[in-house]
């Protein structure tokens, strides 16, 4: 009981100050992602989901500087869109090399995408050699000793590495192991 009422506060004062920030510094940011965007439309978005994010953050403390929390994590935002349209991008150019007989529905390339994302995301997570070493084995089809040569570490790191790429994988599709 006592724990919900901590919460609900904690929650009303996070949308007292995101209200704030957006009654403040939205048309700013707002600007800021059209000049950016080249004006694009998905400034809109993008300037929506940077509140919502601020929203969902269970920490919430008043900014010493607002316009730079808005920006960094809009830039974030910006960043996700580009790595996502790539992804898009580079699965498209893939399928095309397949003859359409064999394409997969629209719901299971949707659902491709989705899972590719996740992936993403999570291999996004590993530091950069662990991600190359992984990258490297999949993509490339190199061995450890290749990989640990690029890499300029020992063959037993590449295994390591690519332990930690195969647990994300296994995170983006399963769920965190119990």
């Amino acid at each position: 009981m006592f724990g919900e009422v901590a919460v609900s506060v904690r929650d009303s004062s996070n949308q007292q100050l995101v209200g704030l920030l957006y009654r403040d510094h939205r048309d700013w940011l707002l600007g800021w992602l059209r000049k950016n965007l080249n004006g694009s439309d998905r400034a809109e978005d993008l300037s929506q989901d940077t509140f919502v994010r601020l929203l969902a953050r269970p920490d919430l403390q008043p900014p010493r500087e607002p316009r730079a929390l808005l920006t960094t994590i809009a830039k974030g935002l910006l960043v996700d869109q580009f790595r996502r349209s790539a992804l898009e991008r580079a699965y498209l150019d893939e399928l095309a090399q397949v003859p359409e007989a064999l394409h997969p529905s629209p719901e299971e390339q949707a659902l491709a995408l989705e899972q590719l994302g996740a992936i993403d995301r999570l291999l996004g997570q590993l530091s950069s050699k662990a991600r190359a070493a992984f990258l490297h084995s999949r993509l490339d089809g190199l061995g450890h000793a290749e990989i640990a040569e690029r890499l300029g570490v020992s063959p037993s790191r590449v295994r390591q590495y690519l332990a930690q790429g195969l647990r994300q994988c296994y995170i983006a599709l399963y769920g965190e192991p119990r």
